[in-house]
């Protein structure tokens, strides 16, 4: 058993199994699990087909049920599953709790689309027939998803596949295992309160990155969601086009702030702050490139400088500490070199380091770094994992899109103006490139009524809100004749006579 067994017990997960898995916040072990076999992972597949076959039957307001109670349980168990996610992914309390308030929410959101899954009626050319578009459940989904948002992004797939039919097949990353199988112990309960649902309907897989390769290329699966790293989306989604499946990709940001003269600097510190060193810089949408107008520049960087010193680091689950761990050795040793890297380019280097290894040696807390680089080149134009923001003088808004949208990644972006041309240059066709544009608030996406997702190396999938409901369904169109003749589109004459 380990320190954390009550928390585990409280889900009903037992402490067994033949890996160990350690919290980022003190390196001690948090708990153990099994890997999942190749026979387990068919067994889970070929059951959630099965599954498939049931559940697509049931009238989609009654799915939406499930959901619902399913939002029931994370609201009685928020505070126990937002502990271990603080716990096992190394992000602040406070985080943890907001991500399990995301899963809730987006089972509100869920819940009312199982009434809106709607179709269209068509005008035909020819008299006497009706055309629609309807959409259909699709069949079981795989969802791949990363340490960072452990649960989170599970739920923005999985509440919306649910109520549209689908099956949810869940590999979570082997660095958070534990949330993955509180999740499901959660959403177990939900099942048995619901009464009639299919065995199959939910499943974990744990493993590496094997077991990820295993399901995106099992044909009876027609839909992988893989959230994670660029490097992770060539793997994934090659396979999955092979056998002509569907991949929806949300890969990696290289996140921009563009700062006008007019901005209010206040409010952009703030912005800066939350939005670069939160999680401790190991959000997709981490704000990691700081374009700033070399009008505002000078007043801009000493107010920044100031709010880093005060920020406070440490374990995530004591109050005040704003900034959590690393997830691990490899993640640390990634920031060191990216800041080596910055200073070899001219870049100068404020912050960084490890800290608190007398008290946490099997941890890897760092301070959060701002580099004021001469230029945007080198490291700067790759994502770095890690609470490490690069700034760069601008002359024009020109400039600052310019630069902005010249890297690969095309996940989110800002602008901080009070100039409502600039505001608007900037979310229009010719402005951001980003899958998120936003105005005077940083570059989080988080809110789950807008889609989630970016452009370019990011993949151009789409996660929750809008109208991403669709790509966990197949599309129909079908005609009806109810007229006693036979006329052909086109006008076409075809008469064997």
């Amino acid at each position: 058993m380990t320190r954390h067994s009550d928390i585990l017990a409280a889900f009903g997960i037992p402490a067994s199994g033949d890996v160990t898995v350690r919290s980022p916040a003190d390196g001690l072990p948090l708990g153990r699990v099994a890997y999942d076999t190749a026979e387990s992972i068919e067994t889970k597949v070929a059951s959630a087909q099965a599954a498939f076959l049931a559940w697509r039957e049931v009238p989609a307001p009654r799915r939406g049920e499930l959901v619902r109670l399913f939002g029931e349980e994370l609201r009685t168990h928020k505070a126990a599953l937002g502990r271990l996610v603080s716990l096992e992914s190394g992000k602040i309390l406070q985080e943890g709790l907001g991500e399990v308030q995301e899963m809730i929410d987006i089972c509100d959101f869920a819940v009312g689309l199982s009434r809106q899954l709607y179709g269209l009626t068509i005008a035909s050319e020819r008299p006497g027939h009706r055309m629609m578009e309807t959409w259909h459940p699709l069949g079981p989904v795989a969802i791949i998803s990363a340490f960072n948002f452990p649960v989170a992004v599970w739920a923005w797939n999985a509440a919306l596949a649910l109520v549209c039919g689908d099956p949810a097949i869940w590999k979570p990353s082997e660095k958070t295992p534990l949330c993955a199988l509180a999740t499901q112990a959660l959403f177990d309960t939900a099942l048995a309160r619901f009464g009639d649902a299919p065995a199959g309907l939910s499943a974990v897989v744990l493993g590496l990155s094997d077991a990820g390769r295993t399901l995106a290329a099992d044909p009876r699966i027609p839909l992988v969601s893989a959230t994670g790293s660029t490097r992770m989306g060539r793997a994934v989604g090659p396979v999955v086009a092979e056998r002509f499946g569907r991949a929806l990709l949300e890969l990696g940001g290289n996140n921009a702030m563009i700062v006008m003269p007019s901005a209010d600097l206040e409010l952009a510190v703030r912005a800066i702050l939350f939005a670069a060193v939160g999680t401790a810089g190991q959000r997709c949408t981490t704000l990691r490139r700081l374009l700033v107008h070399k009008d505002v520049y000078d007043a801009l960087i000493p107010r920044l400088k100031a709010a880093y010193a005060r920020v406070r680091v440490g374990h995530p689950l004591e109050a005040g500490t704003l900034v959590g761990p690393l997830i691990d050795a490899a993640s640390f040793q990634a920031m060191e070199a990216a800041l080596a890297s910055a200073a070899a380019d001219g870049g100068v280097v404020t912050g960084g380091g490890q800290i608190l290894a007398d008290l946490h040696p099997g941890a890897f807390y760092a301070r959060p770094a701002l580099v004021e680089m001469p230029a945007q080149h080198g490291v700067m134009l790759q994502e770095t994992f890690a609470p490490i923001l690069y700034v760069a003088k601008i002359g024009s808004l020109e400039e600052g899109l310019t630069l902005q949208n010249g890297v690969k990644q095309g996940l989110s972006s800002c602008i901080f103006t009070r100039d409502m041309q600039e505001a608007e240059r900037f979310v229009s066709a010719s402005g951001s490139d980003c899958g998120i544009a936003n105005v005077n608030i940083g570059p989080s996406g988080a809110e789950i009524g807008g889609a989630f997702g970016g452009e370019k190396e990011t993949g151009g999938g789409r996660e929750s809100g809008s109208d991403s409901w669709k790509a966990y369904m197949r599309r129909q169109t079908a005609t009806v004749n109810y007229s006693n003749a036979l006329p052909l589109a086109q006008g076409i004459q075809f008469d064997a006579g």
